[in-house]
């Protein structure tokens, strides 16, 4: 699970309180069948890496690894050998004789995870592990992180900032902000039926465009008809509703289309490389369009709706 979410949301706070390091002001924290809102931190079977690794410079790799062990009690040889099965878990065989000076910050990174693992925790709690990393090692420790997570099969909450990172990372995602939860979801739920406009425009891109609602299942959008992804039934005819769709299922077209389009003027591209952002001047909005451009400021376009992606949020 990530939780994800704007600075200040609560997040972190939230993850606190989880891992015993906060008090909660109100509610329960259960784990399982197990009450631990009043249960000591040393007590609640939680392993955490925070977002500085918190690492001990005076010990080598391998004593951080076994740090845990250590004050438990466990003999210094099976505490060693565990450490080093640990490090082979997060594909860093021969770093445990080193400093945790000599290493690298996505190598920090997985030491303090293979600490926090040592003690076999029901929960594994993660404080954006990966923010303190260049954005090509954060790229690839993603995808590390969640591999490791499901060879170690361990339930893990995660706090980030960066919504690829949620997507990629997590089973379930939470949305927050304004300090409550905006939403609860599978990652492609989240980013195709966000809830409320916070959520559609958190997490990724998104345009907005002012719509009534002409029937069910059906918008009107700058005097233009089109079907939404999803019943509109709730809402009734004549409401005025905002209307979310992605850069990615609008298209650009040089001639007026068969389906629903919006006419427009090109005033600005955007060259990414792998793909083209297109900005277009529609009445007095701004659309998006991510594609293959062809199209330069200036030009005369119509864009055209898709005809199962819009998503209607009550205004």
């Amino acid at each position: 699970m990530c939780f994800v979410g704007p600075s200040g949301c609560g997040k972190t706070t939230l993850l606190r309180i989880v891992a015993g390091l906060e008090t909660p002001s109100e509610g329960q924290v259960y784990l399982g069948e197990r009450d631990l809102t009043h249960v000591p931190v040393h007590r609640r079977d939680v392993g955490m890496v925070f977002q500085s690794y918190a690492l001990f410079p005076h010990l080598s790799v391998a004593e951080n690894v076994a740090y845990g062990l250590r004050i438990r009690g466990v003999p210094r040889r099976q505490r060693l050998e565990r450490a080093q099965e640990l490090l082979d878990l997060v594909k860093l065989p021969d770093v445990g004789a080193k400093r945790v000076s000599q290493l690298s910050g996505g190598m920090r990174q997985r030491v303090a995870m293979a600490r926090a693992l040592a003690l076999d925790p029901a929960l594994f709690l993660l404080d954006e592990p990966l923010s303190a990393l260049d954005a090509k090692l954060r790229e690839g420790m993603q995808v590390e992180l969640r591999r490791l997570q499901r060879r170690v099969g361990v339930t893990t909450i995660i706090v980030t900032h960066d919504q690829e990172e949620a997507m990629t990372m997590a089973d379930l995602v939470v949305v927050m902000g304004d300090n409550r939860v905006q939403q609860v979801g599978p990652p492609l739920e989240i980013y195709r039926r966000p809830v409320n406009r916070f959520v559609a425009g958190f997490v990724g891109s998104n345009n907005f465009l002012p719509a009534r609602v002409v029937s069910a299942g059906e918008v009107e959008v700058a005097g233009v008809r089109a079907p939404l992804a999803r019943d509109a039934a709730r809402v009734a005819p004549g409401s005025s509703v905002t209307v979310a769709v992605r850069p990615e299922n609008l298209r650009l077209r040089p001639r007026a289309p068969a389906g629903a389009a919006l006419q427009g003027s090109v005033v600005f591209v955007r060259d990414l490389g792998r793909v083209v952002e297109t900005r277009v001047r529609v009445h007095d909005l701004e659309l998006i369009v991510s594609g293959h451009g062809g199209y330069a400021e200036g030009d005369g376009v119509w864009v055209e709706l898709p005809d199962a992606d819009l998503v209607a949020l009550e205004s």
